[in-house]
């Protein structure tokens, strides 16, 4: 139940509709139903000869509820015939079927707007969490919870409206019931709830395998993604069978757990039926043999209080399906909420840094898990220039450029732009000044266009041609056969490595940044490529500040500067007479910074 109470109030209005228009249908079909008995009074009594014309049958057969109908055509100026009564009956079931569309319909909208919100709830929430959370989320899990448990949380609330539709016509019959015979009303009710509490145990038994299905899911997403990104090294040592065993281990779990709950769900069926039947048989003896009720009033009650005890048993059903989705939802809610409670601080409180004369680390220490990459560095990277941070793998090169873009905060000392710190500017303005080209380059299954723009429509093609230009890339793109509009294939299978590369350069560079990192951008080239992408990034020296992460010889010929990082420490290789003087200004300003600080603590 608290399933439903949390769709309700997430979804007040939507709910409220849905309410009211299967309420108006659930009156709707009662009142057709309340005139069979009538109607049924009047051809018993034409069978038995008895004053069938007047439509109102023995005075014994009569009931409240005849009565009512009966005074609702009068009013209306009806006489009760059986024409008058079958066209009533007809009508008031057309209704509730017209309400009932209109209620499915909008529960059907709601179910795809719950997905819907969910998925956009999570993706925004992990866009704007801290990046050492982030990067530690694995990606089938999160794939899983946008995918299956986004899909699977709706559909909660699909089988929560059809319950809520099924006791609201259960309420509807057991009213009309009472208005016949309140004594095998109340009987078919505490048959139904005796044979729901006898059967309760597979409902937990299904919820238990949906919570089961719902971690076995995550699971084999995350390996399966996991898998698939290191497919072509699997095949190429014939160590694919290895990740199947993986594979099929998971999978086979699963299957279990989906067997238990289709086992769980058939068996609710399969005993619910001679349950319910085994009880509707005893009453109809009992009001027949013992308590001596009109043929009429017996067949009208037994119709009744079956169609009780039947919504009864959907009614059980349904939650059983809804029990089973529970755990997704609730897993999903987990996630969102994990998401937002690790959220980045990205507002600062000065305006956005112009970079107009250098980015400074001064006195820098961090550390992952006690591993201390850097202690205490403090180096300088030159607007305009080009700065090369070079070491082994593993040494942390490229958590010098993550404490430049602010996706790292430094557990000691201060990042500055000119003569701003960093935890104190605006990150997400201060990040659109930046262009990112990572090692692995990640192009889109789209065009050259697209890649290069990502769908911002704000980009002009005036823009991507300049930027395909400074990338060195225009030359083999306008030989395309259809030029930037060509598409480049599942990750840019149809271009080179060094084709690929540039694209993503050019992706930095179309919005103009202030800033360009480069984080191992060349490793996985040939020497001709690398050899092309320095020969762009000279082009670029002076229009624009780069800082090149990096282990190749020949970035270190185009830098300007280059540190070598190496057991937690930033040795210098080789510093130019601009980036000299820079580190020189620098040291002036953040000596002046510090004496000042002094002498407003004097």
């Amino acid at each position: 139940m608290k399933l439903i109470i949390t769709f309700v109030r997430s979804y007040p209005l939507q709910s409220a509709i849905t309410l009211a228009a299967l309420l108006f249908a659930g009156a709707a079909e009662g009142f057709g139903i309340s005139a069979l008995l009538p109607l049924l009074s009047i051809v018993m009594g034409t069978q038995a000869g008895t004053g069938a014309a007047a439509g109102t049958g023995t005075s014994e057969m009569a009931t409240s509820l005849e009565q009512m109908v009966i005074s609702t055509l009068g009013a209306l100026g009806l006489a009760p015939t059986v024409a008058v009564l079958l066209i009533f009956f007809v009508g008031c079931i057309m209704l509730k079927c017209v309400l009932v569309l209109f209620a499915n319909r909008h529960v059907g909208y709601t179910v795809a707007n719950i997905a819907t919100d969910l998925r956009l709830k999570l993706l925004r929430a992990l866009f704007v969490t801290r990046w050492e959370y982030f990067i530690r989320q694995p990606i089938g899990r999160l794939t899983n919870a946008v995918a299956t448990e986004a899909a699977r949380s709706a559909n909660g609330f699909y089988y929560a409206a059809r319950m809520i539709t099924i006791v609201i016509h259960a309420i509807v019959y057991g009213t009309m019931a009472v208005m016949v015979s309140w004594q095998a009303t109340l009987a078919a009710v505490i048959a139904g709830s005796i044979t729901v509490y006898l059967l309760r145990r597979l409902v937990q038994k299904a919820r238990r395998a949906g919570e089961r299905q719902t971690k076995l899911l995550q699971s084999l997403l995350a390996n399966l993604t996991d898998s698939l990104q290191s497919i072509k090294p699997l095949k190429a040592m014939a160590r694919e069978d290895a990740t199947d065993s993986i594979l099929k281990t998971t999978t086979n779990k699963l299957n279990r757990a989906i067997q238990k709950q289709v086992l769980s769900k058939e068996a609710l069926k399969a005993l619910q039926e001679p349950l319910f039947t085994a009880f509707l048989a005893f009453g109809l003896y009992v009001a027949l043999v013992h308590w001596k009720l009109p043929l009429t009033s017996v067949l009208i009650t037994m119709y009744l209080v079956g169609r009780v005890m039947r919504q009864m048993q959907k009614i059980q059903n349904e939650y059983q399906d809804m029990a089973i989705c529970d755990s997704a939802y609730w897993s999903l809610q987990d996630k969102i909420s994990e998401a937002e409670k690790r959220q980045e601080e990205t507002l600062g409180k000065q305006p956005p840094p112009a970079l107009k004369r250098f980015i400074r680390l001064d006195q820098v220490s961090f550390a992952y898990d006690q591993r201390w990459i850097l202690k205490n560095a403090s180096l300088t990277f030159p607007a305009g220039a080009i700065t090369a941070i070079v070491g082994p793998s593993g040494a942390g090169k490229t958590t010098v450029a993550d404490l430049v873009i602010g996706l790292l905060r430094p557990q000691k000392g201060e990042v500055w732009i000119d003569d701003l710190p960093l935890a104190k500017v605006d990150l997400r303005r201060w990040r659109r000044m930046i262009g990112y080209v990572p090692q692995e380059t990640l192009l889109l299954h789209d065009t050259v266009f697209i890649n290069v723009t990502l769908g911002d429509r704000d980009i002009r093609p005036a823009d991507v041609e300049k930027a395909l230009r400074a990338a060195g890339a225009w030359e083999f793109v306008s030989a395309l056969p259809k030029g930037v509009d060509d598409v480049v294939g599942e990750r840019g299978h149809k271009l080179s490595g060094g084709q690929r590369q540039r694209i993503a350069i050019a992706r930095a560079l179309v919005h103009k940044p202030k800033l360009l990192v480069l984080d191992e951008a060349t490793t996985a080239l040939d020497p001709e490529n690398e050899a092309a992408i320095c020969a762009t990034l000279r082009e670029l020296r002076g229009e624009i500040t780069i800082l090149a992460i990096s282990h190749q010889p020949a970035v270190l010929e185009v830098a300007d500067q280059a540190y070598r990082l190496e057991d937690a420490t930033l040795v210098t290789v080789n510093t130019g007479p601009t980036a000299a003087q820079h580190e020189k200004e620098a040291d002036v300003s953040f000596d002046g910074q510090r004496q000042a600080a002094v002498n407003r603590k004097l």
